[in-house]
């Protein structure tokens, strides 16, 4: 049963990992994706060297799109959206908790989930409100559905941040799926006549007979747009990985089932109502 809807377009998007630097890098991926690896750090050079060297490895990257994608623009509200945000440098903090260590006020700021929101907002002196969004598999969809209630609420363009990074070992047996750096940010507007670039975000509850329908139609629409969800080696790929190949790939459909709940991605040619 369908429970509601939200529409946008998107003016803009960027992406960064590690190995991946480009829109022809990111085109190659989204075609024949694998399991993003490395240790290279985003540069976020518009951003001060002072602030700069306060971010962690998962909020550089998240900086580098946000700054990328924004391209000057002030006055933009921004949805940051992680599943696991500066996971490894809390589990530091904890460590040192754990053996009596002396916690460090600057870390421990840093920890907090709202951390590059926060310092993407300082670094740019921008007084627009920012969120920061932890939602599970389902986090992008969350994040969707609040950057157009800030668009229904008036604002004229929001900027959509996803990213995450590998988790510590502490957690790897906990892991569900094939954790890997990355981040991407587009710039969300509300659809006009004019709009080119328009995507739609339904969703619903999930009974048997539907979760078994959407399977049928998730297996059937893998095999006519791309690899799926899965990379290579047949792990599961990160949400915010799946949903930025249907994006670059240009499907018209994209179907997800998270936990009771079905989420239908599509891309619209010509219905801007």
């Amino acid at each position: 049963m369908e429970l509601g809807g939200v529409r946008f377009s998107i003016a803009s998007h960027a992406a960064w990992a590690p190995g991946l630097d480009t829109a022809a890098a990111w085109a190659a991926w989204a075609e024949q994706p694998y399991v993003i690896a490395g240790e290279r750090e985003a540069a976020v050079a518009a951003m001060p060297a002072m602030l700069r060297r306060r971010a962690g490895f998962t909020g550089r990257m998240a900086l580098e799109t946000a700054y990328r994608c924004l391209d000057g623009r002030v006055g933009v509200p921004t949805v940051f959206c992680s599943r696991h945000g500066e996971c490894i440098r809390s589990v530091e903090l904890l460590a040192d908790l754990a053996d009596g260590q002396p916690l460090s006020p600057a870390s421990f700021s840093l920890s907090v989930h709202n951390a590059a929101a926060g310092l993407f907002s300082i670094a740019r002196q921008d007084q627009a409100s920012h969120a920061a969004l932890a939602a599970g598999h389902a986090g992008v969809e969350h994040a969707v559905i609040e950057a157009c209630g800030l668009l229904a609420d008036g604002a004229s363009e929001v900027l959509l941040v996803i990213y995450d990074g590998v988790l510590p070992a502490l957690f790897h047996e906990f892991q569900d799926c094939q954790e890997q750096p990355f981040a991407w940010a587009w710039l969300v507007q509300a659809v006009t006549t004019e709009s080119s670039d328009v995507i739609a975000l339904s969703w619903g509850n999930r009974d048997e007979d539907d979760a078994n329908a959407m399977q049928q139609e998730s297996s059937k629409e893998s095999n006519t747009a791309g690899s799926g969800s899965e990379d290579a080696e047949g792990a599961r790929q990160p949400a915010g990985l799946e949903l930025l190949a249907f994006y670059l790939r240009r499907q018209a459909e994209l179907l997800r089932t998270v936990d009771k709940q079905r989420w239908r991605w599509q891309r619209l040619r010509g219905q801007h109502a």
